[in-house]
């Protein structure tokens, strides 16, 4: 491929990878380094795009199979969110509505399996069965992690956003 054509590609795929690898990683290292990975895959793999319609999806797909080579070398998938000391609540800066901006905020300050499970899940679209093959764990952990990443979103949605909201006098 040409080096034109390459700097091309990457300037138009860098910032969409970016945030998809910032749903799986937390430091700014570990993102750049799932990139850089991503980006060297996928100029010395294109010969094996079938589609070019599918581009983008691959190169997504291909992004998010170096973030979970990432995350497996460091992250015990079958660790709990209930075993895992309290963090730090967040923080939503006050709007008028809870936007997709908020809740993938709100997905970092989940443990990493949980979040991993529920981005491989709710926004990629993986089954559970898919899910326990590309992390190594059994189907009902993967279902485990979901539900517990449910749950812990859901409480802070009404933690941070809502009871904030009552606070400054609004109501639903």
């Amino acid at each position: 491929m040409h080096r034109d054509a390459q700097r091309q590609v990457y300037e138009l795929m860098a910032p969409k990878l970016y945030h998809t690898c910032k749903r799986y990683l937390k430091s700014e290292e570990m993102i750049e380094e799932a990139m850089a990975d991503a980006f060297f895959t996928i100029f010395t793999k294109l010969d094996q795009l079938k589609e070019t319609k599918a581009f983008e999806a691959w190169a997504r797909k291909i992004a998010v199979n170096q973030c979970l080579l990432s995350l497996k070398k460091n992250v015990n998938f079958n660790i709990y969110i209930e075993d895992m000391a309290r963090s730090s609540e967040p923080s939503i800066a006050q709007s008028a509505a809870l936007e997709e901006e908020d809740l993938l905020h709100l997905l970092t300050y989940l443990p990493e399996g949980c979040r991993t499970v529920f981005n491989l899940f709710a926004i990629e679209g993986y089954s559970h069965k898919e899910i326990a093959v590309m992390l190594n764990i059994s189907e009902g952990t993967s279902k485990s992690q979901l539900n517990a990443s449910r749950t812990k979103l859901k409480e802070m949605v009404n933690n941070v956003y809502y009871l904030n909201e009552k606070s400054h006098g609004k109501s639903r």
